[in-house]
């Protein structure tokens, strides 16, 4: 059994895999660019995010209905359950599937369905988190938030995702201040591709609680000491990193320079069909590139749960300390 560990960074439309691709497509009527699943694997080789961007949102025309998210979603759960994920906090991207002409409420209530069985099926307490595009206009982002209202059940933040530069965090400081008043939790990815004040103008006008990637952190000295001062938790991504070429090879990423300096680092797979591993693949991969040992990889695993909006009340601060719980009594083989 893997260690328990919280999956915080994980984009459910980036977890659909070639098979399944396949199979909804011919459900349907969709036809694909490519040959067969073979062919499309080939195609996930990226010169940078955007390139990533292009296939990702290109394959998303095979979601039509609620059976489909929730097809996607009970994969992906499945998968997560194997690599010892004990809780998941998940994004989706509405505005991808709304533009395309399928309602919001069929992108959520399709993943609530499969997320309602989820402890009971897979073991996975979960939340879900709405994402913006950043690339598309502020005004379209108020716009998603307030279609989302009839969901609010379901959701349980608000993010920022997609093309990073040229696109800072406060072009967004409207949508997040109504979401902060409908009580929704925030976050940004910030620092990826974009530069460290993204990720100081996340914190200060979007009022985010956990920073998405924050890889760039590291540029700014001032940046870290104030990020290990407030406990910002930081949702890592090492084998995106090197997919998408903001790291040249893993053994270069700083996740352990970041560890020493204090910085509460979270392992997370982000778009993981398109990136080369789920959660505990990633795990295995910062484990033989950076020599982490095993008390390195219970601080990551504990951080997870410490990270995550397990906090809501008293049921959810029991499942945080059962979790946290398992993780200190795990015995690496």
């Amino acid at each position: 059994m893997p260690l328990p560990k919280a999956e915080l960074h994980l984009h459910i439309e980036g977890t659909l895999e070639p098979e399944l691709a396949f199979e909804l497509a011919a459900r349907n009527g969709v036809v694909l660019p490519f040959a067969d699943t073979e062919e499309l694997r080939k195609a996930y080789l990226f010169d940078d995010l955007q390139s990533f961007l292009d296939l990702y949102y290109g394959l998303m025309t095979v979601l039509r209905t609620e059976e489909d998210f929730e097809q996607l979603a009970d994969a992906y759960l499945a998968r997560a359950a194997q690599q010892g994920v004990r809780h998941a906090e998940i994004f989706f991207d509405p505005q991808a599937h709304v533009e395309r002409g399928v309602a919001i409420g069929t992108v959520i209530e399709g993943l609530g369905r499969a997320l309602d069985r989820s402890a009971e099926q897979h073991g996975i307490s979960t939340r879900l988190i709405m994402c913006f595009l950043r690339d598309k206009s502020a005004e379209s982002a108020l716009q998603t938030l307030e279609a989302a209202k009839p969901h609010l059940h379901r959701i349980i933040g608000v993010g920022l995702d997609s093309a990073e530069v040229g696109h800072p965090p406060a072009k967004f400081r409207e949508v997040y201040e109504a979401a902060a008043a409908l009580g929704l939790r925030r976050v940004a990815h910030a620092g990826e591709e974009g530069p460290p004040a993204y990720i100081t103008e996340s914190l200060d006008v979007l009022g985010v609680e956990r920073i998405d990637h924050g890889l760039r952190c590291v540029e700014d000295p001032e940046l870290v000491e104030r990020l290990v001062r407030e406990r910002v938790p930081l949702t890592l991504c090492p084998l995106s990193n090197v997919r998408l070429r903001a790291i040249d090879v893993l053994e270069e990423h700083p996740l352990a320079r970041m560890m020493d300096a204090g910085l509460l680092c979270t392992v997370n797979s982000d778009d993981p069909a398109y990136f080369g591993g789920y959660v505990d693949d990633t795990f295995h991969a910062v484990r033989e590139a950076l020599g982490l040992d095993q008390e390195r990889l219970r601080e990551l695993a504990r951080n997870s749960f410490e990270a995550s909006f397990l906090d809501a009340d008293a049921e959810d601060e029991a499942l945080r300390a059962r979790y946290l719980a398992e993780v200190e009594a795990y015995s690496f083989d």
